[in-house]
């Protein structure tokens, strides 16, 4: 047993030595095999460099060749490169002074703030805000005022100002730039620019008949005039007043209604066409000769007004009124319509959304300080609406005087010939005394005498705005002051200026986008379009001369103002700040002033006075809409005359209304749903057309072989 395992152990042995001779056999025939291969290589690997190296010695000349040729060439590529960039260069500079050249500047930056003030300040600052004062608690009204300026009124200027300085643009090209959809606000800007023209002028067309008749002595408007039969005075001046007779009657030859339209009244045309050739004038030579008309009509009504105020303030009485119109009725803020006229006073007061200021800004150099030219205009336009408040509630604190004492004197002297006092027995200052003394001694002797009841309350009570504060209140208070020609010449002549800047604003706000638009062939003259424009605006307001004009310039006045202005002026804060975008307009500034705008301006722009439009907006038509729209007129056949006829507006004078609200604003929604439907198009037709790369006649020979077969 012993002796197998022991064979089978060497057998064992012997096998295990044999497969490890033979693997080392393989092993050894295999590194053979590998060193024979690594020679082979390294004998194909020297032959190859040897080759490469006959290959490089025989064409070095070919590649030095083409190395020279691939520099070459890079260096022709860098120079055409340069080429074209100093090209492109010299063409945009080329462009811009093109542009320069194309587009008028102003000759310095006063014009321009002269021009900016005068559009903002108007006749609203010198008629419009002393009685919004005065009947809604005097110095009370200045907080929502001021509220509205700030958070309303100068952002809107602010970003007016930026985006016309920035896209040097009249109205219609800044939105069309901003995007194709806007096109409609800026056609909406110019077509109330033109509508607001065409009545303001009528109004500076009045101003011009009182001037020439303010040099007579004694005024016209301070005695009535005779009858036909020259034997006593004209029964309608009688009934009413001289100063009214003179407005109504020698000047509107007004009818007893709107639907009654009447004559054209040929003085108030020719007053009508001096009026426009004075504007053309001053717009011949576009913003040249209006940058230097607004020299004077931006400044002479503040000579005017300081002349004015220390002429008043010494007036008798005229503390009373200023006692009277700053006087605070903290209550009256309570009423939410004292807040919804601030808003709309201020909105209109810096004429916003009229795209004058826009155009304006547009001739400015593109890096100016935009941000404290809106500060500024806004403040004084604001400072100069208080400001006339003081001479203008000065004289009519005067008049209220005035009326007062001879209110006073008619019952003294009724009393003194009654009672068959002597003269001088009862004055002025002791008539309540006597009064009450005679009202206890002889109760019904003082009744018969039917004597009037004198309050100056009551006669500071008598507020008045536009055309009657400047025509018939005014007007009735110069006649008591001494040298009563020099005050009404000095009175017009400030309200035409007022008027006349405003108006350069107006025209501008139509002629710019007309530009802009090259809407006119450039072979005709801007001496020419100015004069269509002006000569159009003529022939429209023609209707204004008629005897009821004075009706149409009401409906002008407080409807084409009023609801297109907000919808025009919201668009515009979305389209700037949510179209362009916030953060390239604050690009746009930071290129323009050196600074982006702060938290404030782009709270207000973002939030706050989008949302102050749309509430002032909604409350608006609100209250417009609560009531039938109603209007006074002169009629002498009413019973209660001289008081005014309150009727309300017929059916179709309501409808123009509507057409007035409705038409200048129509051609936002229009633009949109044209651009969207032209880009609609655009894109079925580039649907519609043939692919180059296929072959459409096989594709529908084969359908129609499926066709065939199917």
């Amino acid at each position: 047993m012993e002796t197998a395992l022991v064979q089978a152990n060497d057998y064992l042995e012997n096998c295990q030595r044999q497969r490890e001779e033979e693997r080392s056999h393989l092993l050894a025939k295999q590194r053979e095999e590998i060193s024979s291969l690594k020679a082979v290589v390294i004998l194909a690997k020297e032959n190859l460099d040897k080759e490469r190296l006959q290959w490089h010695k025989e064409n070095s000349s070919l590649l030095e060749s083409l190395r020279i040729a691939k520099e070459a060439l890079d260096n022709e590529k860098k120079q055409r490169a340069k080429y074209t960039e100093e090209l492109m260069g010299r063409l945009k500079s080329l462009e811009d002074e093109m542009e320069a050249e194309e587009r008028p500047k102003w000759d310095n930056k006063v014009q321009y703030l002269l021009t900016c003030i005068g559009f903002a300040v108007g006749l609203g600052n010198v008629w419009r805000f002393p009685y919004l004062c005065q009947i809604y608690g005097g110095g009370a009204f200045l907080i929502p005022y001021l509220i509205a300026l700030v958070f309303e009124g100068l952002p809107l200027l602010y970003l007016e100002l930026a985006i016309g300085q920035r896209l040097r643009m009249g109205s219609i090209g800044v939105w069309n730039s901003i995007s194709p959809l806007l096109g409609g606000v800026g056609i909406a800007s110019m077509v109330v620019s033109f509508l607001v023209g065409i009545f303001y002028n009528t109004i500076l067309a009045w101003v011009l008949w009182y001037f020439f008749h303010s040099f007579q002595n004694p005024l016209p408007w301070s005695n009535c005039p005779l009858n036909e039969n020259h034997t006593g005075y004209d029964v309608e001046c009688e009934k009413s007043t001289p100063v009214n007779y003179f407005w109504y009657r020698e000047t509107l030859n007004i009818t007893p209604d709107i639907e009654v339209s009447g004559s054209l009244q040929w003085w108030m045309v020719i007053c009508l066409a001096s009026a426009w050739c004075v504007v053309y004038i001053c717009f011949i030579k576009g913003i040249e000769s209006m940058g230097k008309a607004v020299y004077v009509t931006a400044t002479f009504p503040y000579l005017v007004l300081t002349i004015f105020l220390i002429r008043a303030l010494t007036l008798p009485g005229a503390t009373d009124g200023l006692v009277y119109l700053f006087s605070p009725d903290w209550e009256t803020l309570k009423n939410p319509q004292v807040w919804l006229d601030a808003a709309t006073q201020i909105f209109f007061s810096l004429s916003v959304a009229f795209g004058g200021l826009i155009a304006f800004s547009s001739y400015n150099a593109e890096r100016n300080n935009c941000e404290r030219d809106a500060v500024l205009v806004g403040v004084i336009n604001s400072a100069t609406s208080l400001y006339a408040s003081i001479p203008i509630f000065s004289i009519l604190g005067f008049k209220a005087t005035t009326a007062y004492n001879k209110c006073l004197q008619e019952n003294i002297l009724a009393l003194t010939n009654y009672f068959e006092f002597s003269d001088q027995n009862i004055t002025v200052e002791n008539y309540k005394h006597w009064f009450e003394y005679l009202n206890q001694t002889s109760p019904n002797e003082v009744a018969s005498l039917n004597l009037r009841h004198c309050e100056l309350q009551t006669f500071l009570d008598q507020s008045a705005s536009g055309t009657g504060l400047a025509f018939i209140v005014f007007t009735e208070a110069v006649i008591e002051m001494p040298g009563s020609q020099i005050w009404a010449i000095l009175f017009f002549i400030m309200l035409f200026s007022l008027g006349l800047s405003s108006m350069f604003g107006n025209i501008e706000g139509v002629l710019t986008p007309i530009n802009d638009l090259k809407l006119v062939p450039k072979w005709i003259p801007n001496e020419l379009v100015t004069a269509i424009i002006c000569l159009v605006a003529f022939l429209t307001a023609l209707i204004f001369t008629l005897g009821s004009g004075n009706y149409w310039v009401e409906v002008f006045n407080s409807y084409v103002g009023s609801v297109p202005l907000l919808i025009i002026a919201f668009c515009e804060i979305t389209g700037v700040i949510y179209v362009r975008g916030m953060k390239t307009f604050s690009e746009d500034i930071y290129f323009m002033t050196g600074k982006k705008p702060n938290i404030f301006w782009k709270a207000c722009w973002m939030v706050i006075s989008p949302v102050m439009l749309m509430v002032v907006l909604i409350a608006y038509v609100v209250v417009q809409a609560q009531q039938h729209p109603t209007y006074p007129t002169w009629n002498p056949a009413y019973e209660l005359f001289p008081k005014t006829e309150v009727k309300p507006y017929p059916d179709w004078v309501f409808a123009i209304i509507i057409l007035l609200c409705v038409v200048p604003v129509i051609s936002i929604p229009v633009v949109v749903v044209y651009k969207l439907i032209c880009c609609g198009l655009k894109r079925s037709s580039n649907r519609a057309e043939l692919n180059p790369y296929c072959n459409d006649g096989f594709e529908i020979e084969t359908q129609e072989q499926k066709n065939q077969r199917a």
